[in-house]
């Protein structure tokens, strides 16, 4: 039987600059050898060395030719459009990513927006810091939403946004997907809508979510036309990829009042620049892409890293494998 790793265990990098991927690995008590970095320069000491490599914001596509006993590269991040994906085909490198694991973070991150939006929590938050007691209004139209009876688009259901859909139907939402072909109209609640009706549903939804993986399809799909389908009094909430908004149109229609706002997580353009004028928007809320951050990331990884050794080992298909 062919030998997999060089030694009993394989030699795993770790590379983040926040996560300890490694204290993680290790309270699961697994014997593989395990090397934890935090910058790239660190990195540059270890590659030569690495079976495994567990990384994400860190990559460099040099790393490929400094790496020449590199088995796995596992993705800490759902996201793989910055990996070299036609190189490690070449290479029979697979590439696993690290879908799921923060669907509970960023679901509950969508929730958050829709209950800041609808309770005006941001406005409650700049009241405070003015020192202003605000009293109720006589118009009703103008007062603070409940969330029962309002309708939610989920542009992308995979792991993120189904749990997004089941989160708002907790509170009573009515909730619609967007997927290419319809082979149920209805899908554990959820109103399954066909992509070449997406402008149709996006016009009947309070809260538009976007979840969905930023493809050659999905780049720039909210542009002006996508827009203007929406509702006035309606929502822009993004936690998928920046680029999958056309922000100069996002920005016109802001301005113009075709819809009332947005809710943004991720932008063209990271870390946001200091001038750009999505941080001084009232109508807008902004977090710097920490949406699927949590206490338990760095654990929920190491599952997923842990399976791919297993799988590898016994031959069986990788989990997440892209490549």
């Amino acid at each position: 039987m062919k030998t997999l790793w060089l030694d009993r265990r394989p030699r795993i990098v770790c590379a983040h600059p926040l996560y300890d991927l490694k204290a993680a690995l290790d309270i699961r008590q697994d014997d593989s050898v395990c090397t934890q970095v935090f910058s790239l320069s660190d990195l540059d000491n270890y590659i030569e060395e690495a079976e495994i490599l567990c990384i994400s914001m860190l990559w460099k596509d040099y790393l490929l030719d400094r790496a020449p006993r590199l088995k796995l590269v596992q993705s800490i991040s759902a996201g793989v459009d910055h990996f070299p994906q036609k190189v490690l085909q070449d290479r029979n490198i697979p590439l696993c990513s690290a879908r799921g694991v923060n669907a509970r973070a960023v679901s509950e991150h969508v929730l958050s927006f829709i209950l800041n939006i609808s309770r005006r929590l941001f406005e409650a938050r700049d009241d405070q810091k003015a020192g202003l007691w605000r009293t109720p209004v006589r118009d009703a139209t103008n007062r603070v939403q409940e969330l029962t009876g309002k309708r939610v688009l989920v542009v992308g259901l995979g792991s993120i946004g189904r749990r997004v859909a089941h989160l708002c139907q907790a509170f009573d939402m009515t909730v619609a997907g967007v997927r290419r072909t319809v082979v149920q109209e209805v899908e554990d609640g959820i109103h399954i809508v066909a992509s070449d009706r997406l402008h149709e549903a996006v016009a009947e939804a309070d809260f538009v979510v976007l979840s969905c993986p930023l493809t050659p399809e999905t780049h720039g799909l909210v542009d002006a036309a996508f827009l203007s389908s929406m509702r006035r009094d309606a929502y822009l909430i993004n936690v998928s990829r920046g680029k999958v908004v056309d922000e100069a149109a996002l920005l016109d229609a802001l301005d113009k009042g075709t819809i009332a706002g947005a809710a943004l997580d991720t932008f063209v353009d990271e870390p946001l620049p200091e001038g750009s004028t999505f941080w001084s928007r009232e109508n807008v809320i902004v977090t710097p892409h920490n949406a699927g951050d949590s206490q338990f990331y760095a654990r929920n990884v190491v599952d997923i890293l842990l399976d791919n050794i297993t799988n590898m080992e016994n031959g069986t298909p990788l989990r997440n494998r892209v490549v």
